[in-house]
């Protein structure tokens, strides 16, 4: 279960957890083209209530990341009855914390929508879309243990699997609720929300079944673990607490962003949608090398190599930037026939298109703070992470609310806040792994 710092190592891991990211993000876009024929508004409520519903998901990242950095601990040391005791009580946790935050967004959604958004069709649109789409919540977060499991373990080639089986889940039954095809009913924007809960379901379906009928129980003996240890527990919440705070704090500040937008008005809300779908097409190599470096940081320090964190770490940043500047140079060359896939409408396209090229430029920058972010939690020094995602969030929300919200920019200056989040990110991170600080952490 050791891993090497080669590039080839790298590449072996990151390469499935990108595909299982493109997969998903083909999906995303699929979804958003079929709402962008419906109309703008109902493309623009996509991305306020999708966006409500990420802050949820990523409370449940947050915990799973911090329960993947203890799997590849134990990975790194070889301790397979440890790790198979770090899962079986990491999904306890995880099912607990899903159905606390499904009742939790039934009850704040209308609260939240009713007071922040300024056109109340809009916010009646969003609280429906929610009622739906919360009960994917814990098919989502076992998921994603599963998928922290795979990958803490060197097996994320399976992630593929559960991806591909969600998305072709997921575009088939947008097709036939969102538009009423083939005798089911027209259900509209709640289509698209029932669709992406039945995909969630079919996802965590084909990870537990690889777990299941692949055997790998036998190796990991779960079974042994059936129950709650309780200061292994705490240990896993005092390592995840302050990443879920600290996700909570990343997207949070993204719902803000978009409530802001909303109040621009409702041009400018669709056409946030559809830039959110481009950015994390452009994050997915981005996101895969950053999980990537998460694991094998985490892993070499418990092989005891921790004067290969660094050098490690640079080395995954420079083949994310790398990887991203292809990305984005086909972006900007074919940005029109792009956007128009959402909404073939011309005056939307040229709307459009200024901030995309402000958002292709963040992703480079983004594409090593990133990788630098999560080196610093493989470290297992989430506390800090979470100081430093709060003051970079801050820095964001004070651009948002005097360049959006009080002095009414164009849009693109709205998406140039990407540059004052990712820039702040690797500066502060750069700093902390300078340091030398973060050696010695036990976790």
């Amino acid at each position: 279960m050791s891993l090497s710092v080669s590039n080839k190592s790298i590449i072996r891991l990151a390469a499935p957890i990108s595909l299982s990211l493109v997969i998903p993000q083909v999906n995303f876009l699929t979804n958003t083209a079929f709402l962008g024929r419906l109309g703008e508004q109902e493309l623009g409520v996509n991305g306020i209530a999708g966006i409500f519903y990420l802050v949820l998901s990523m409370i449940g990242y947050g915990l799973s990341n911090g329960i993947q950095v203890q799997m590849a601990r134990r990975a790194g040391e070889g301790d397979t009855d440890g790790l198979a005791k770090t899962f079986m009580n990491g999904a306890m946790l995880v099912l607990g914390f899903s159905l606390l935050l499904m009742m939790l967004s039934l009850w704040l959604a209308p609260v939240i929508f009713g007071l922040s958004l300024h056109d109340g069709n809009n916010a009646h649109l969003s609280v429906k879309f929610l009622y739906i789409r919360a009960w994917g919540l814990p098919f989502l977060m076992l998921t994603q243990l599963a998928n922290a499991f795979f990958i803490s373990t060197s097996r994320s080639r399976f992630l593929i699997y559960g991806s591909l089986a969600g998305t072709l889940v997921n575009i088939g039954f947008d097709y036939l609720l969102i538009f009423g095809t083939h005798g089911f009913p027209k259900m509209g924007l709640g289509g698209a929300a029932l669709a992406s809960v039945m995909a969630e379901m079919a996802y965590c379906a084909v990870m537990y079944g690889i777990f299941y009928f692949r055997k790998i129980y036998r190796e990991y003996p779960i079974r042994r673990h059936i129950y709650m240890d309780m200061p292994l527990a705490k240990r896993m919440l005092k390592v995840s607490s302050p990443l879920i705070v600290q996700y909570l704090f990343a997207i949070g500040g993204w719902q803000i962003f978009f409530i802001y937008v909303e109040h621009l008005g409702q041009r400018e809300l669709a056409t946030s949608q559809i830039l959110r779908s481009i950015f994390g097409i452009v994050g997915i190599s981005t996101w895969a090398f950053a999980s990537t470096c998460n694991t094998m940081v985490s892993n070499i320090i418990g092989q005891g190599k921790s004067r290969e964190v660094v050098p490690l770490i640079i080395r995954v940043a420079t083949i994310s930037f790398i990887t991203t500047l292809c990305i984005c140079t086909l972006l900007l060359v074919f940005s029109d026939a792009f956007i128009s896939l959402y909404r073939p409408d011309p005056d939307l396209i040229a709307f459009a298109r200024p901030s995309l090229r402000v958002i292709v430029t963040a992703t480079l920058i983004m594409s090593l703070a990133t990788v630098m972010f999560n080196g610093v939690v493989g470290t297992g020094n989430t506390v800090m992470n979470l100081a430093i995602e709060v003051t970079c969030v801050m820095l964001y929300l004070v651009y948002c609310y005097f360049i959006i919200e009080k002095s009414r920019m164009p849009l693109h200056w709205a998406w140039g806040s990407e540059f004052v989040y990712w820039i702040s990110l690797l500066v502060i991170c750069l700093i902390y792994l300078r340091s030398g600080r973060w050696r010695g952490k036990r976790i």
